[in-house]
């Protein structure tokens, strides 16, 4: 049997709506991830704009943007060795307690006037090895809440609740910011962090209790388990193609556009360019939230690597075709289209990865595949940010996305040859 028949075996059962949200764990463990979520955005606009105010540094700002995904790429296959290793449940919960460390830091140098920037530089990093302790854990699991049928709408949904998190947070961190001050609002913030801390604890989840031995698991070996689990994937397919699509999605494109959505805002001229901006970025994130909804509800798109080429294709024309827009409302209309697909293929890509990794190093596969997703965003900024500045953001944008388009329509055509 090959990689795609036993996909699609694995998942095909009869089509409900939100099937993972009908698990009583998950539903559970998805309502207090999204709160997560939602305190790591909120952090970010409150300490992003303090700095702003304090320093007035482009460097840091820069800074703040690697610090946040450099951890990435260095220590996701360790994060993942790790949740290989220990029970993921006290692997997230680590990255709990960092989150909160690092609210909790800002809070004293907001609360005491003593903030400088070094400080400033230890809390972002601080804040990067919580995401990175997070989530290769939390999608390790997943896998031991919910059956295999309904992995797939588990993975969605919690892609889902990011963009719940990035939809919602910046919002509720300003509202904090105006309600009760900068300082009073990163200390509220880290009661977000604490639903899913104190669930954890005693979630009947995990391999222990399943009763799986972890003695059996090789040693973490540090950033030897990179390779290690390159070679142990090579083979598959499946796991290779989808690794590889994340990766030049995260290289080409990324989430950089984000950091120009002043500049193409003010470029459409529609009014002030602040309240563009903000309506340009919710209609990325509302696409994707949508998205969620839509195709939970409907249990469609099954997870293929020839759909998820597809989307990922379907993706790159819409981030181009809003690239190259000189009409507002059509802007606004391709960002949405474009966050819709963006969180259709990625959750397949990332089901696909987690439904054909080998047991024994699901977790070390799942930090690479986040190493890639993810960790490779470090330097999107240059492919569009760096050569935006020598040949304009619309035209490095369209030209990244028409490089991903070929790249991707690449390594499907190599998917289908090795399939055949």
């Amino acid at each position: 049997m090959n990689d795609s028949q036993s996909s699609g075996n694995s998942v095909s059962r009869p089509n409900v709506s939100f099937p993972a949200l009908r698990h009583p764990g998950f539903r559970a463990y998805f309502f207090a991830s999204a709160l997560a979520m939602m305190a790591d955005s909120i952090e970010h606009v409150i300490s992003y704009w303090v700095m702003f105010q304090k320093f007035q540094s482009q460097s840091l700002a820069g800074f703040a943007v690697v610090s946040h995904w450099l951890p990435f790429l260095f220590f996701s296959v360790y994060a993942g060795a790790l949740a290989d290793r220990f029970d993921p449940r006290r692997i997230i919960q680590l990255g709990m307690v960092c989150f909160i460390i690092a609210s909790a830091g800002w809070g004293y140098f907001f609360a005491t006037g003593t903030l400088e920037m070094w400080h400033a530089m230890v809390l972002l990093v601080i804040h990067g090895f919580a995401g990175v302790l997070w989530s290769p854990a939390s999608q390790l699991f997943v896998q031991y809440v919910v059956e295999p049928h309904i992995l797939p709408s588990a993975v969605r949904l919690n892609a889902t609740a990011r963009w719940l998190g990035l939809l919602f947070g910046p919002a509720i961190g300003s509202g904090l910011m105006l309600a009760v001050g900068p300082t009073a609002g990163i200390f509220v913030n880290i009661v977000f962090y604490l639903p899913l801390l104190v669930w954890l604890w005693k979630a009947p989840y995990g391999p222990s209790v399943r009763g799986e031995s972890r003695r059996a698991t090789r040693a973490v070996r540090g950033f030897a388990e990179i390779w290690a689990t390159m070679r142990a994937i090579a083979g598959n397919r499946t796991i290779v193609s989808m690794t590889l699509l994340a990766g030049g999605a995260s290289l080409f494109v990324g989430n950089a556009y984000q950091a120009q959505m002043p500049e193409f805002a003010q470029h459409l001229g529609h009014g002030d360019a602040g309240a563009a901006y903000g309506t340009l970025l919710a209609a990325d994130a509302a696409g994707a939230l949508v998205a969620g909804i839509a195709l939970e509800s409907r249990s469609l798109l099954r997870p293929h690597p020839r759909t998820a080429f597809v989307l990922a294709m379907l993706w790159c024309c819409a981030i181009a075709g809003f690239a190259t827009a000189r009409v507002y409302p059509l802007a606004v209309a391709l960002l949405f289209v474009a966050g819709f697909l963006q969180l259709a293929f990625a959750a397949m890509a990332q089901t696909l990865v987690q439904l054909h990794a080998p047991p024994d190093i699901r977790g070390r596969v799942i930090g690479l595949y986040s190493m890639s997703s993810l960790g490779l965003r470090t330097f999107s900024g240059v492919t569009v940010g760096v050569v935006g500045s020598l040949i304009g953001v619309h035209w490095s944008l369209a030209l990244s996305a028409l490089a991903l388009l070929a790249l991707t329509a690449g390594l499907l055509a190599f998917a289908t040859r090795m399939a055949g």
